[in-house]
């Protein structure tokens, strides 16, 4: 028997902006006070798992590839191997992503897989592995295992479970019959299914032989199955990343595991068809998958007023807050039941009851082309990160952290020029034909037109404030010419950099470097 996780990093967060973007989605985020994030905390829920059952195979993670490299990076903080990093070139929803981890799974058996979306907190562990050990069992015996959650409150942004009846006799964690599943209710059906007791969280976790996912998957929706058996045979190996064939997935049709699966099981059941056997194991764990800032709030811990606090606040009478600074002071006087939450770019303010309806801001915000939407000011790259820490018509400053042994790549740009200061490391810099070595205190001119690169040949990250001038200066105005990371075809650059070097002016030819020079 062997157990292998499969995490399903997809997903945009868009409920818990301005924390969660596009290019940094919410499972990439450590939110609550956590020194992991959510990917990371689901990764390591899976430790010690073989002192009750058996110990799980390298997980594979499947996730867009817009952040491929920010999942490699958070896998590598804390140790883990995984199996395959499987990239999807467009998001496909969850069942899409599930068929493609069974089909890349299947080649080492017929493993038991436990799918864990990757933005849930689970605060028991052990609650959590009694559960697979349950499920485990049931998945081994033929089922489609999902885990249901006893309803707490009466919840309106979550889907339901209907409870039917005991399927093994009583063993613990209990184990049902699934009668139907859910949407999300309006408030007094919630209300109802809570007193009823027989309903239960879909919490979206599932367990099942990958055999037989792809069985109810191909009776239920052939045409997805299709789909992602060409992705996979068409795919590729991109170092550690497995990249699925970009048309061939994305001609897959967009659908949930519930929606393609899960409900037809149960309408066949009853229609009397041939169906595989589906089973809801009751999980109480201390799970919540954090879809918004109220669940936030719910889960935190709060002060003698009520407020769950994180960063630098200073509340006055104000009674039931979730605050959040990342950047600046917030101060709040006489506030009640509100959500207020502070980035270096953003700051967004709502009721505690409309924080379901944040995804409207995001979708205005998308409608107008804002970049707030996607990325942080702060943006990570396979190299590091940089900062737009100011910038004005015609100028803008960046800080700059190149991790040990990276390297940008060799790179021109056609609007414009660039002064780089090192403030921290050792900086190898390409300029033309040139290369250098600069340290603390030391500066460079990079004209417009000539390649360049920066590289950190040293132990310690590097740390340059770089100063653009020019007349775009948009992270589009970027021609790679060679990139360690394969980001763009080298023709593409040397045929760009032999148009730009027949027009660009450079000032004063090929620059200077020197200690405190310009």
């Amino acid at each position: 028997m062997k157990i292998q996780p499969v995490v399903l990093c997809g997903g945009s967060g868009t409920r818990l902006w301005p924390l969660s973007r596009e290019q940094h989605p919410k499972q990439l985020l450590a939110l609550n006070g956590a020194k992991l994030s959510l990917l990371q905390e689901t990764v390591r829920r899976m430790d010690g798992l073989e002192e009750k059952l058996a110990r799980p195979a390298d997980p594979v993670v499947i996730c867009n590839e817009d952040y491929r490299f920010l999942v490699a990076d958070q896998m590598r903080a804390i140790g883990a191997k995984t199996r395959s990093i499987i990239l999807e070139s467009s998001g496909r929803g969850t069942a899409p992503a599930l068929t493609a981890a069974a089909l890349h799974t299947l080649a080492d058996g017929d493993p038991v897989l436990v799918i864990m979306p990757s933005d849930h907190v689970i605060a028991e562990r052990e609650a959590f592995h009694d559960a697979v050990r349950h499920g485990t069992a049931l998945a081994l015996a033929g089922h489609i295992v999902t885990f249901g959650v006893p309803p707490v409150w009466p919840e309106t942004g979550y889907g339901y479970i209907r409870a039917g009846t005991d399927v093994d006799g009583g063993h613990k964690p209990a184990a049902y019959n699934i009668v139907s599943f859910v949407e999300k209710p309006d408030a007094e059906t919630a209300r109802s299914y809570v007193a009823a007791g027989s309903y239960y969280w879909n919490s979206g976790i599932f367990m099942v032989r990958a055999s037989v996912w792809l069985d109810a998957i191909g009776r239920c929706r052939p045409d997805i199955l299709a789909a992602c058996e060409r992705a996979d045979a068409q795919g590729a190996r991109d170092g550690e990343f497995f990249r699925l064939e970009a048309a061939a997935f994305e001609s897959c049709p967009q659908d949930s595991i519930d929606y393609a699966v899960m409900e037809r099981i149960g309408a066949r059941r009853q229609d009397g068809e041939g169906a595989p056997r589906a089973a809801v194991v009751q999980l109480e764990a201390g799970w919540s998958d954090v879809g918004a800032w109220d669940t936030l709030w719910k889960i935190g811990g709060k002060d003698a007023d009520g407020n769950v606090i994180h960063g630098d606040v200073c509340s006055i009478d104000t009674h039931g807050a979730l605050l959040v600074s990342q950047h600046r002071l917030i101060a709040c006087v006489g506030l009640d039941d509100v959500v207020v939450v502070e980035t270096p770019d953003a700051v967004m303010v709502a009721h505690r009851d409309r924080a379901q309806d944040v995804k409207s801001i995001v979708s205005r915000l998308k409608s107008e082309a804002r970049s707030e939407c996607v990325t942080h000011r702060k943006v990570h790259r396979p190299w590091g990160s940089y900062d737009c820490i100011d910038g004005g018509e015609r100028f803008q400053v960046k800080r700059i952290v190149v991790n040990p042994g990276a390297a940008l790549s060799l790179q021109v740009h056609f609007h414009r020029a660039e002064h780089w200061v090192v403030v921290k490391g050792t900086a190898r810099v390409t300029r033309g034909e040139e290369t250098c070595l600069l340290t603390e205190n030391q500066s460079t001119y990079i004209p417009l037109g000539v390649k360049h690169r920066l590289e950190n040949p040293g132990k310690v990250p590097l740390e340059i404030i770089e100063v653009q001038s020019g007349s775009y200066l948009g992270e589009d105005d970027i021609v790679r010419l060679e990139d360690t990371y394969g980001r763009t075809p080298l023709e593409k650059g040397a045929a760009a950099i032999r148009a730009v070097a027949s027009t660009a002016q450079v000032a004063g030819g090929a620059g200077t470097a020197g200690k405190g020079g310009a």
